[in-house]
């Protein structure tokens, strides 16, 4: 035999050995079916979460505006910086205020002064004419009974005693004067009634210019956070325009649209995770805070605000975030991979489970949704194999069972 035959039916047996082979492959095949990675279902805890995203807010947030028309002399803050209770935040020009406190200070020493002069010296003249008055009085009356015993007797004539009359009269109407001085001029008198009310006027005065004085400085009312200022020197503001926008330090909450279809897996007080898009590797919690009960018709949500009890240093106003709230819980659960369950949404899910070596269609009822987990309430028993959604594997089909990696 040639080298040219020998190779031939060299050639003619590796061929014949291939196709043995491949007969005998397929025939496994069409025997045992192919090899499939299928999924067991286990006992496990099953968390139940409805994700949305969101934005970082303040509870509540501060417009800064000045009271009075006046023109910024300073603006000693900037845009995003934390600032203290009561720092400043604006100055106005106040040549004018402070003119207006000096005119007021003088009005209230002039009214003290007025108070004090009443007390030290017109009180003390208006006594001091009383007393000389009643003497006078005394002296007239004394004068008047002299001289009406002399004309009794005949030794004075009518004119003397009608002007002893007269002088009795003059000096009673004079006491009756400088007692009523002497009653204004005391502390329940009118006089000093109306010192007391310019004084008080004058303090009203004072403190009126007082406050337009300081409502040329205006300054932060909580601590926090300054996330708009729209406001420079020179400018000539007003009341009624917002100059500066605080988000007051403290309380931070979350404000996140989630889908209505959810709203009743979502109550008060759930716990949630949150993360930051600008620190993904970060999580803190919060808490479900708020729940709007009204529906946004255009876009199918529910407002939902969340608390944030202890909110970390890198968070910033307006800063997108997503959460996770945790809806429901299941510790002991029996639970399927989510990729065995097919028509998981619709109202007859069903998995395909592994027996004696074939693929059987079994329907289930669902309960928790969790994280790549589904709650089976029955139709499965623990160590039962399912066959994932996206094998070929047909119901009825032969396949070789091999462990999910």
């Amino acid at each position: 035999m040639d080298l040219s035959r020998l190779l031939r039916a060299r050639w003619k047996l590796a061929a014949l050995a291939a196709a043995i082979a491949l007969g005998g492959y397929a025939l496994v095949l069409v025997i045992l079916g192919p090899k499939v990675e299928v999924l067991e279902a286990v006992r496990r805890e099953v968390v139940q979460s409805v994700v949305a995203t969101g934005r970082i807010e303040s509870p509540f947030r501060v417009d800064i505006g000045s009271q009075v028309v006046g023109t910024v002399a300073r603006v000693p803050v900037a845009q995003g910086e934390s600032v203290a209770a009561g720092q400043t935040l604006i100055e106005l020009e106040a040549a004018e205020a402070h003119a207006l406190v000096r005119q007021a200070e003088a009005a209230v020493i002039q009214a003290e002064g007025r108070l004090r002069q009443l007390k030290e010296l017109q009180l003390p003249v208006a006594a001091q004419a009383l007393r000389q008055a009643q003497a006078n009085l005394a002296n007239a009356r004394a004068q008047l009974e002299r001289n009406r015993k002399l004309f009794e007797a005949g030794f004075i004539g009518q004119s003397v005693l009608d002007e002893s009359q007269r002088n009795f009269d003059v000096a009673k109407t004079q006491v009756d004067t400088a007692r009523k001085q002497v009653d204004t001029a005391r502390p329940q008198g009118s006089d000093s009634a109306l010192a007391v009310a310019a004084l008080e006027q004058a303090h009203a005065a004072l403190q009126a210019a007082r406050a337009r004085l300081a409502y040329a400085r205006i300054v932060a009312p909580v601590a926090g956070t300054l996330i708009a200022r729209n406001v420079e020197h020179g400018d000539v503001v007003q009341p009624g325009k917002a100059l500066m926008v605080l988000a007051p330090a403290g309380e931070t909450q979350i404000v996140v649209q989630i889908d209505e279809r959810n709203l009743g897996l979502v109550r008060l007080g759930q716990p949630a995770l949150v993360s930051a898009d600008a620190y993904p590797a970060k999580r803190f919690a919060a808490e479900v805070a708020y729940v709007n009960p009204g529906v946004d018709a255009q876009r199918g949500t529910v407002e939902v605000k969340l608390r944030v009890r202890e909110p970390p240093d890198y968070l910033r106003q307006d800063m997108t975030v997503s959460v996770d709230i945790e809806v429901a819980r299941s510790p002991g659960a029996l639970a399927l991979p989510a990729e065995a369950v097919r028509d998981a949404t619709g109202a007859a899910p069903w998995v395909l489970r592994v027996e004696g070596g074939r693929a059987a269609r079994r329907d289930v009822q669902l309960g928790l949704r969790g994280t790549g987990w589904v709650e089976i309430r029955s139709g499965l028993s623990p160590g039962d194999r399912g066959v994932p959604a996206a094998a070929p594997i047909r119901p009825g089909q032969r396949l070789r069972a091999v462990p999910h990696a």
